[in-house]
């Protein structure tokens, strides 16, 4: 797979499920809001990262995006791409849209991360 590490610094947050949907600050930008029962998800640029009692932030997380768009009837995409890292112990959040997949890992296991990956026969371009 082809893979391009986005430059932004990432905040995954968990606010209440009653939450109201936050807006993105920016036009441009990584957003993915999703609600559940339990919860709403947010990942979106660090700065924009929403504050409160009842959010948790997890801060400095770097995206990896998959070259797509890629077809729903693919097969074992992200089991080919997450497999190396957990061998060496490198914790993901994935984050799927309609063209294609995301992998955030943590700022400080991205260089280690690309290495593992690339080792692994996958292309990662880093800016």
């Amino acid at each position: 797979m082809d893979l391009h590490v986005l430059t932004e610094d990432l905040a995954v947050c968990r606010l209440p499920a009653t939450s109201h949907w936050p807006l993105p600050t920016t036009e441009a930008g990584f957003w993915s809001v999703t609600r559940t029962n339990d919860e709403l998800s947010v990942v979106c640029p660090a700065e924009a990262a929403p504050a409160g009692d009842d959010v948790q932030v997890e801060s400095d997380w770097r995206a990896l995006q998959v070259a797509g768009p890629l077809d729903f009837s693919m097969v074992g995409v992200m089991a080919g791409l997450t497999a190396p890292l957990a061998e060496v112990g490198i914790s993901v959040f994935v984050i799927s849209t309609y063209d294609t997949d995301y992998i955030l890992v943590k700022k400080s296991a991205l260089a280690h991360a690309v290495d593992v990956l690339q080792s692994a026969g996958h292309t990662v371009d880093c800016p």
